[in-house]
Order: C-alpha cells, then structure tokens, then sequence
C-alpha cells in the first residue's frame, strides 16, 4: 500500500513514526510518503517538508502567517495528487490537517485520523464536516471515545495513549548523555517553537537564583540552534541544557517546570511532579480565553477531570508564583506524594487501551483491506 502521513509538530513526528514502524510490521511492502519530522524519516518514510517550516502558534501568529500556511496547502495538494495514495493519515494538527481531509473526500482519497483535534475544547461544529470527511477516527485520550459516540454517534476506536510505549522504551534503555550533576535536577521544558520559548524561558529561569541548591536544565526543542539558547542562559550559574534528551532528563529530574502540552503528560509518565505553564501572544490569549471551553490546559488534569498538577497561565506565570508552586512539590512535602499517587492513576487509565501505535497498525490494514 502507498501511504501518506501528515504531521506538522515535534510530538506528531514522534506518534507518526512509531505508527510508521507499526505499518511496517503489517505491510511489509509499505511505501510511506510524510510531512513531519526526523523522527518519521529515520523511521522510514521519504520526508516531504519538515514540521519546522509548518508550525505557527496563535491566533495572532497564524493570521500573520496565512501566505505561508496557503502556500504549503497547495504544494501538499499537488504532491499528494502527484504521488496518488491509497490512503492519507493525519496525525493531529488540525488546522492544516482538517482542510486537507475535506479536500480529500472530494479527491475520492481514503482518510485515516490518528490522534483526534481536540474538538471538545473548541470549535465543536467542525465534527459535522469531521464525519463527512475522514474513514477511520483513531483517538488517544480515552474520555474522546465516549464523547464522540454519546454526542455526535459516530464510532470512533480508541488505541490507548502512544507515549505510554515510547516512555516505556526510554526508561529501560536511555541514561542521561552528560556528566552526571552533583546537585538534584529541576528540569526546565519551555516548548518546542523560539516564539513560546522567548514567552516561557526567561521567566522560568528567574527561578533558579532562588534554588542555588539545584541544577536547572533545560530540554532543547528540535532544529533550534544553540546559540539562541547561549544567549538566554548565559548569565545563569546553575543552569544548562541538553539536546534530544528530554526523556533521559526527565528519568532524572527531581521537578520539572513544563509548558502545556504533550510534555505535561510525558512529564507525569515519567512520576516527575511540575508546574505548568503557558504565557503567550496577548492577543492570542485574549482570544482564546473567550474560545476554549475546558476546565484545563494540561493533559493531566484534563484526563484526570481534576487538578492534579498547578497551572499557571499568562499573567499568573511568573517567578514569583512559580517558585511558590514548585517548593509545593520539592522533596519532603505533603502535596509531592499526592502528586505522584495521582500519576499512579493516569497511568492506570492510559493503559487500559493497549500499545497505541500496534492497535493502530491493526485497525488500518483490514480497513485499507475493504476496497
């Protein structure tokens, strides 16, 4: 079979290439054809465009970028019609990804949906087009399944959550490629694009002049380049950083301070109690406020449906209430054990739908199989 695979940011790269892996061991005679990331391409499939020149973040960012955004739509379309697919897999990234499912329906292409939008927070009414546009919905977090059939009746198959293997895999095979520290680790993971990382970071790193007794280091994003980080930390005595090693960092880490997103979730996978953080484009937050309709903005609490783990968003995100937070779950204190019997839990619940990227790899090939 010819395979098409659509990711466009880091952790779609990481799910997309174990997927591929997954497909692999089904079809062996697989040729795969991806916009995502080195991880997807180590993995086998040919690399079309990198998620590096795909991912803007914000209302604001987005509006200012639409040229871009437009232009990588049409080039997608010609390439995927050059190429002519059996079936094209989009993995998250909803806003690039949901105009290419309904192009496709159109086209008489076939449309797999592996990691679901997160339609239940915003913009509920794009499930109707959803339903019309995509086969086969593969969800990850497992209240989606529910959600999906109870409000919209439409089945949907829930594989389980895909970090779940690839933390297992880290933690019996990866070590911390560094010197060891003398001093316990307080991991600092600010995001994965330069504009959230200008946002986060140096609030973050204020921080650590009040925690002498610890090493900050920070989890380098993908693709950016060391001196944008030299210059951010140079003036700090008790803080560093690693490149590709955010999960080794994580195995050793003591806390963590963690931007919202897929890091919150791998951050508790790996029983490390954090803080999480979002500040960003004031007109983006601004507007998201009045749009988003969830309780939280972190995986963990949302999975859970209660605070497990502190937010602190925009202007509630600074040094001050960061440290206060994160002394909460140092070593020795009460609300540190909570935590982590909390983490015991999600990881229960996460379980319970198996090896994600295999489950996948299953339900794929005896749907491809239908035509």
């Amino acid at each position: 079979m010819n395979y098409y695979i659509i990711a466009g940011e880091a952790s779609g790269d990481l799910h997309g290439s174990n997927l591929i892996k997954a497909i692999h061991q089904t079809d062996t005679s697989a040729t795969i054809r991806c916009w995502g990331g080195d991880k997807m391409q180590e993995a086998g499939a040919t690399l079309v465009k990198h998620y590096r020149e795909l991912a803007f973040m914000g209302f604001a960012e987005v509006i200012a970028n639409l040229r871009t955004i437009f232009k990588n739509l049409s080039f997608c379309k010609e390439d995927i019609l050059a190429h002519k697919p059996d079936v094209i897999i989009l993995i998250d990234y909803p806003g690039f990804n949901l105009r290419i499912a309904k192009w496709a329906r159109e086209q008489q292409i076939k449309v797999i949906y592996y990691i679901s939008p997160q339609v239940w927070a915003w913009k509920e009414n794009r499930v109707k087009m959803m339903k019309q546009c995509i086969d086969l919905m593969l969800v990850i977090l497992p209240f989606e399944k529910e959600y999906y059939q109870n409000k919209w009746n439409w089945q949907v198959h829930y594989v389980g959550h895909p970090l779940l293997e690839e933390v297992a895999r880290s933690k019996a095979q990866q070590a911390l490629q560094q010197p060891s520290h003398a001093k316990p680790i307080i991991a600092l993971l600010p995001g994965s694009r330069k504009q959230e990382i200008l946002k986060k970071l140096p609030v973050m790193l204020q921080v650590s002049q009040s925690l002498p007794d610890y090493q900050f280091v920070i989890a380098k994003a993908p693709g950016v380049e060391e001196a944008f980080y030299t210059g951010l930390i140079s003036s700090y005595s008790n803080v560093s950083a690693v490149s590709n090693q955010t999960y080794a960092l994580l195995q050793q880490s003591t806390a963590a301070l963690v931007t919202s997103g897929t890091a919150t979730l791998e951050t508790a996978l790996f029983h490390v109690p954090q803080v999480v953080c979002y500040k960003g484009n004031e007109i983006s937050y601004q507007i998201a406020k009045r749009l988003v309709n969830i309780k939280y903005i972190s995986l963990v609490n949302l999975i859970m449906d209660r605070e497990v783990v502190k937010e602190l968003i925009q202007h509630e995100m600074n040094a001050a209430n960061l440290l206060t937070e994160l002394k909460k779950i140092l070593p020795g204190s009460t609300q540190r054990e909570e935590v982590l019997q909390q983490y015991k839990q999600l990881a229960s619940v996460l379980s319970a739908g198996g090896n994600a990227s295999a489950t996948a790899a299953e339900l794929i090939k005896p749907f491809l199989q239908k035509k």
